[in-house]
């Protein structure tokens, strides 16, 4: 479907017969009892801390089906609280959600609730971004101490482990892992980032089998059951910089499947980033949600129907 063709199609907000816990930029949360929530992803769409009024049709359903694929493959090795689509008639009758409207079923997750940490677990595997931004001014990224003369969109050595805060307003700040022994203690510290790591290494040797670089991603985790979990969102294009491995090249920026072309074009509307932000033009919604289904397909060897 083309999207211009149909923007009202977009879903920015559910009014659910459950009690809902949280809305966020992207994700409402509702609560199922006995310790179940429901994440749904909208097709909100925010950036630079802005939720933009326009919509992106089908981006809700590309996210939870992209992180439902990761928890799947993963979740023999590293605990989470995924327990399956709010669509999957086994998981509808279950959780009695059968009266969902479809639109929402598509978009949702069915998870078991965490008590969350509140550390954001960011893992590099290349220098680009606020590392880059970072290590051309000082030849460190939050306290590693990196080779001389790397260029845009390198290759580290070995993944680095930059967590940040994660705050409810404003900006995440970020972490040296000393500073986070010292904020979460080393039963906390320790795991997170050695999950982390290997997390992202499974992802990023998975990914580039499929020809797609992993260049960076965060993940969240909470305890569930005594074991520090992943929860959230995961590998998505939302907490994910993924590149096409056939035209990589170091030495300058790279494309990504992700919503940096919704961010360039605010960036060139000469918008000042303070609410209201501007509406979106139709072929600027496409080419995003193109973007999305494009990494889902190269992932999942499936196209994904919206």
């Amino acid at each position: 479907m083309r999207y211009n063709e149909a923007m009202t199609n977009a879903l920015v907000e559910t009014q659910l017969n459950f009690p809902m816990i949280h809305r966020g930029k992207v994700r409402d949360t509702y609560d199922l009892g006995n310790d179940m929530l429901l994440l749904v992803a909208t097709d909100r769409v925010s950036a630079f801390d802005v939720v933009l009024p326009t919509g992106v049709p089908g981006r809700g359903i590309v996210l939870s089906e992209i992180s439902a694929f990761w928890f799947r493959r993963s979740g023999h090795e590293f605990p989470n609280h995924f327990i399956g689509m709010a669509h999957e008639p086994e998981v509808a009758n279950q959780y009695k959600l059968g009266d969902l409207d479809e639109a929402v079923a598509r978009r949702g997750m069915v998870v078991k609730k965490a008590e969350r940490i509140d550390i954001e677990c960011v893992v590099r595997g290349y220098i680009t971004g606020s590392a880059l931004a970072e290590y051309q001014k000082s030849g460190t990224v939050q306290g590693y101490d990196l080779p001389a003369n790397m260029v845009n969109s390198q290759a580290f050595e070995e993944p680095l482990f930059t967590p940040t805060t994660k705050e409810e307003t404003g900006h995440d700040l970020p972490l040296t892992v000393d500073e986070l022994w010292k904020l979460v203690g080393g039963n906390i510290a320790w795991p997170l980032e050695e999950h982390s790591v290997a997390l992202y290494r499974m992802a990023s040797e998975y990914a580039k089998a499929m020809g797609v670089i992993l260049a960076d991603t965060k993940f969240e985790f909470g305890i569930i059951d005594g074991k520090i979990s992943v929860i959230d969102e995961l590998l998505t294009p939302d907490s994910s910089r993924y590149w096409d491995a056939n035209i990589y090249e170091a030495g300058k920026s790279q494309p990504s499947f992700d919503k940096q072309i919704i961010r360039d074009w605010l960036t060139e509307s000469g918008w000042n980033r303070e609410p209201p932000a501007p509406e979106l033009p139709d072929d600027i919604v496409q080419q995003t949600i193109d973007k999305y289904r494009d990494v889902y397909q190269r992932l999942t060897s499936k196209e994904l129907a919206l």
